[in-house]
């Protein structure tokens, strides 16, 4: 085995790879990791390695609350319009109810509504059209937490001349 020597430092005589025999007589390997660097480069990767798990377990929760908020949404535009479709609400009274377990994935939630009068013509009179908005909540559970948002619609309506007294006095 031919070696071609780049000095000696310390004793030992350095080469280009391979096993080098020092001047004491002791061999030694040339051209691989210390147990430092590997233990070290270990523990970097180790580091790498938790940030991107932790990173996906929140990215996991995301993509888990976006799926339940999609869901609401879903569940809360059917429910709006078929509020907005029913003329026989009763208004400034809280109306609320359940969806079905099916609908929601066996998560439970609900909704509540109130339909109220939100802008009048200029000149309360029968007959006349004005503007009626439905709040609606949408709840729903997402663990032990309830979770829940708003959402309005508006539709036209025609004063009936029983209830112009009772519209004309609301503030």
């Amino acid at each position: 085995m031919r070696q071609e020597s780049s000095g000696t430092e310390g004793g030992f005589t350095r080469a280009t790879g391979g096993l080098t025999r020092a001047e004491g007589g002791s061999t030694r390997a040339t051209g691989g990791f210390t147990l430092l660097e590997m233990i070290v480069a270990s523990t970097i990767m180790a580091v790498a390695v938790v940030g991107l798990l932790s990173g996906i377990g929140g990215a996991t929760r995301n993509a888990v609350r976006l799926r339940e908020y999609d869901r609401a949404v879903q569940l809360a535009r059917t429910r709006m319009n078929d509020l907005l479709l029913d003329h026989t609400l009763p208004r400034d009274t809280v109306v609320d109810g359940t969806f079905d377990p099916a609908q929601t994935g066996g998560v439970p939630a609900g909704w509540r509504a109130r339909l109220k009068i939100f802008e009048l013509p200029p000149r309360v009179a029968p007959y006349e059209l004005a503007v009626e908005r439905i709040e609606l909540e949408v709840w729903w559970m997402a663990g032990t937490q309830r979770r829940s948002f708003t959402l309005d619609g508006f539709r036209q309506c025609v004063l009936r001349p029983e209830e112009i007294g009772r519209v004309a006095a609301a503030p």
